[in-house]
Formats: C-alpha cells, structure tokens, sequence
C-alpha cells in the first residue's frame, strides 16, 4: 500500500485539508517526507492551473490517488440536496467539470459534502431521491473516462445524510452503476461504526479510496486507534489502493505530517 496526503489547492476554511497554498513548496515537501502521493482538494478545475500543477506532481515524482471536492459544499454552498432546483444543477456541473482533470491524473473524484445535509422543510426520502439521481449523473458522466467516484460516509455531527457504511452500501446496491464506491475515513469511522474493522471487511471490493486519522482527528498515533489492527482488515479486503492523510495540522503541518508518514510505516512493516 502507499500514502498520500491531503493539499488544498486552494486556501480553504476546512482545516482537515492539511496542506494548502505554496503548491511547489509543499509538493516538495510531500515528496522530501517520504509520501508516494498527493490527494489533490480542488474546488474549482477553472481555477487552477492544471498543466503547472501536472508538471510539479511529476517533477516530484508523485501520483495523484483522489480529488477532493469537499470546498464545493464548504465554500459555496453547492450541494447534490439542496431545495433548489438551480444548486442542485450547478453542483453536478461542477462534479462533472472535475471529470477531465481525474482522468489525466488516474484518480478518484472524492464525494464528501457535496452530497449536502437534510434542509429544514425536506424529507428524508425526497433528500436520498435527488442524491440518487444526481450519483447516477455524475457517474454515468465518468463511465467513458475511467474515472470512478467515491462517496464518504461522514460522521452525523457534519451531515444528516449518509453517516456509515451500512447506508454507504444501500446506495451504492440503489444507484447500480459500477464506478460508484466508497471512500472509508478512520475518524468518521471511530464515530459512526460499532466496530471498524468489520465495517471494512462489509465493503469489501467497494473501497475505493481510504482516510486516515487518529481518533481525536489529529495524524494516526496520536489517539487511540489501533492502525495495526485497521490496516490489516484493510489489506485483507484486497485493496491495493492509496492510504491518504486527511487530519488537523497540529501541533504544526509539517509536524503531523512527518509523524503520520513514520507511524504509518511502521505499521506497515
């Protein structure tokens, strides 16, 4: 298996996205700190360069497993759930957008936040409707391109839709399109599942990307979470995929990301 890290292309409020701004500067970091990978956070593909920021991922001699799009809901308020008819459109324009720049890096578009939450006046039922059309949307976009998408389940405290993998696989059984996964995160897990391990063994071949943090969402080692115990559940579903650092920058982000990328090795040796 090989790790990544989380940068924001872009300055973001979501202080999970650990690195963000000076692109070569911390690309090269990235790659100096032992890191195979970088998990790209792109709100918006027309706002980044994308031939500068291909040309330093190779200058780094790192692969791109997911693109994140967790800024779409965070920044702007765009969800696949919204009320309105017109938020509901732009949101899947903007996944679909992000489509191309996936399929240059060979990556997962990554569907955190932009699923939305539960809106005061709207149902359940009608909330998982439109969720479901709009999965069905974007997929079916990035069929022909190879590219595939991976839905978060995210713990109950940031979103009222979709929280464990239980109802992760329901949609995926209801949407029934074959690029469609998901994307398993350790913190929302130590929240959400009864026992993380045998919620990993649940989605067995529909893992398709995977998030690490330690239980207080600082870098793994710094809570209690056994990523021993994780990762081998992990490796014993078959996935041959990248495990990428998604936690707080703290006590410093070069710091955590130092300490993530030792105690991740250790335990995979």
């Amino acid at each position: 298996m090989k790790l990544s890290i989380v940068y924001s292309t872009q300055q973001t409020n979501f202080q999970a996205a650990t690195f963000s701004g000076g692109l070569e500067t911390n690309l090269s970091k990235i790659a100096n700190f032992g890191y195979d990978g970088v998990e790209l956070a792109i709100r918006d593909p027309k706002l980044v360069d994308i031939d500068q920021l291909s040309i330093l991922v190779e200058k780094f001699k790192l692969r791109v497993p997911a693109i994140g799009t967790g800024q779409v809901w965070g920044e702007e308020g765009l969800s696949f759930t919204d009320p309105d008819p017109k938020i509901r459109k732009a949101a899947i324009e903007r996944i679909q957008s992000h489509i191309p720049v996936a399929e240059r890096f060979n990556a997962v578009i990554i569907i955190g936040l932009v699923r939305g939450i539960l809106q005061p006046g709207i149902n359940h039922t009608q909330a998982m409707e439109w969720l479901g059309e709009a999965l069905e949307i974007c997929c079916t976009s990035a069929k022909p391109h190879d590219v595939r998408l991976a839905l978060e389940p995210i713990n109950r405290y940031e979103t009222s839709l979709i929280n464990n993998v239980a109802q992760g696989m329901e949609l995926i059984s209801n949407v029934g399109i074959d690029n469609f996964g998901l994307l398993l995160d350790t913190f929302h897990m130590n929240i959400e599942e009864p026992q993380i391990e045998d919620s990993i063994q649940q989605c067995g071949d529909r893992i398709f990307h995977f998030h690490v943090a330690d239980s207080n969402r600082w870098y793994p080692g710094a809570g209690h979470l056994d990523f021993g115990s994780i990762i081998t559940s992990l490796f014993n579903t078959g996935y041959t995929g990248f495990i990428s650092g998604e936690f707080l920058p703290y006590p410093d982000v070069d710091t955590a990301a130092q300490n993530s990328i030792l105690n991740l090795k250790r335990v995979l040796r």
